[in-house]
């Protein structure tokens, strides 16, 4: 080769680079306030030029993207006019499947936040104006200051009702401020400066410093009072992430997932009897003087498949209480399965005296909710499955000869391919509904 073609040759591979290199290039002062479409060559050059950028990771196929993209398509010019403004983008995970395997995108869409490079899930609301209202919340202050009472109102009303909500009375701002950006992604922080008696007895509290929890979703709150040393500090917030009582769903079990503690289970007939109200009022009070615990609580009306798990029929007397160590052994305290109609609070403690004794015995949990946790394999998890199948497949047809037919191909391979599909769309589905 001559060294003018080579010559040639290397200033074309340089003009290509410049050029893509240009092309890659963001700026937050650019940027028009539209959803950005992403690809494999600038998604972490979008990531690394603003600040905040909110990705959805799709499949064209996905019935739930399709449905998600015109709310993005709202929510991007009012994110863009935020004082810290959020982008939105999406990339095609489907197609660029390095991007995929990079983010760890096992179903669709998939949303991460970006905040300063690093991501986070989101798994909160997906209509336009939700969405906006709590994607403010990552640029939002770590610990919000309040000058006065009714700086509560505005506070509570603006953080909505997707996040527990620490409010500190008496409280320096920077008593919390360590905790309140290690837990930004999962609570809101503030502090009130001054504030009335007729505050005081509205959250019912009767002296500072003190800090209060609430979960507007639930209707419940609790307050703290120290001591504040950091150790009990962050005891106290990371037990108080969730509810004092959870009920079983789809979404509450995402939740519990980055709890380590054990789930003190109620099973009861019907949650919405007056009966099993009584009672998961009761469980609250326990609940507030044993936070080493999670107290949960479901319906076998309302999720049959899951109570059946826990040694629960039709002919089961209920209510029932479990404790689950939140993967597949539960444990059933000798002599407190059942609970009697009469003095169900005594119950309840004597039930965790006992559990705290020793006096249980171990148990696995039933294949429907073995088959329900199978359900929630990712798509990694199944191409690695199908992955170690075709080795398998290879290693065991090496040495077999086999004659080439031209315009042949296997016939199940379509039948297993839309099998796959249809499973994917399924999971999905499931997974990823609203």
């Amino acid at each position: 080769m001559s060294i003018v073609v080579m010559l040639q040759l290397s200033l074309c591979i340089v003009s290509i680079f410049i050029y893509t290199v240009s092309c890659h290039e963001f700026k937050e002062s650019d940027y028009d306030g539209k959803v950005l479409e992403l690809n494999e060559s600038n998604l972490d050059s979008a990531i690394s030029s603003f600040d905040y950028i909110f990705i959805d990771f799709y499949a064209p196929w996905c019935g739930h993207c399709k449905r998600l993209s015109p709310e993005l398509d709202k929510a991007a010019p009012m994110l863009s006019g935020l004082k810290k403004p959020v982008v939105i983008a999406k990339i095609n995970a489907d197609k660029y499947s390095r991007v995929a395997s990079k983010y760890e995108i096992d179903g669709f869409p998939t949303l991460k936040i970006f905040m300063h490079g690093v991501p986070t899930d989101y798994h909160g609301p997906r209509k336009a104006d939700l969405l906006v209202r709590y994607l403010k919340k990552f640029v939002a202050p770590d610990v919000t200051v309040l000058e006065s009472d009714s700086g509560i109102t505005e506070f509570i009303e603006s953080a909505g009702t997707s996040f527990p909500i620490f409010i500190g009375f008496g409280l320096d701002e920077s008593a919390i401020s360590n905790l309140a950006i290690k837990f930004k992604k999962n609570a809101w922080f503030s502090v009130l400066k001054d504030f009335s008696e007729n505050t005081m007895d509205l959250y019912d509290f009767d002296k500072v410093p003190a800090l209060l929890v609430l979960h507007p979703n639930f209707n419940e709150q609790s307050i703290f009072y120290g001591p504040f040393e950091d150790k009990f500090l962050e005891e106290f917030i990371q037990q108080s992430l969730l509810p004092l009582t959870l009920p079983i769903t789809g979404e509450s079990m995402k939740l519990l997932k980055d709890d380590n503690r054990r789930i003190v289970l109620t099973i009861v007939e019907d949650e919405t009897h007056y009966e099993s109200k009584e009672l998961i009022k009761l469980l609250r009070v326990a609940a507030s003087a044993n936070r080493d615990f999670v107290f949960a609580y479901v319906g076998y009306k309302q999720w049959q498949d899951f109570a059946e798990a826990f040694d629960v029929g039709r002919k089961t007397p209920l209510p029932k209480m479990v404790v689950w160590d939140g993967n597949e052994i539960f444990f059933s305290v000798i002599g407190s399965e059942q609970m009697h109609s009469e003095d169900k609070g005594s119950q309840i403690t004597q039930f965790l005296d006992k559990y705290r004794e020793g006096k249980v015995i171990e148990k696995s949990l039933g294949p429907s909710f073995l088959g329900y946790i199978s359900s929630l394999i990712g798509m990694r998890t199944i191409y690695i499955i199908i992955f170690l199948i075709a080795v398998v497949f290879l290693i065991a047809t090496i040495g077999k000869e086999e004659p080439l037919v031209v315009g042949t191909r296997d016939p199940s391979a379509a039948t297993r391919s839309s099998s796959i599909a249809d499973n994917r769309e399924s999971r999905v589905s499931a997974e990823k509904e609203d």
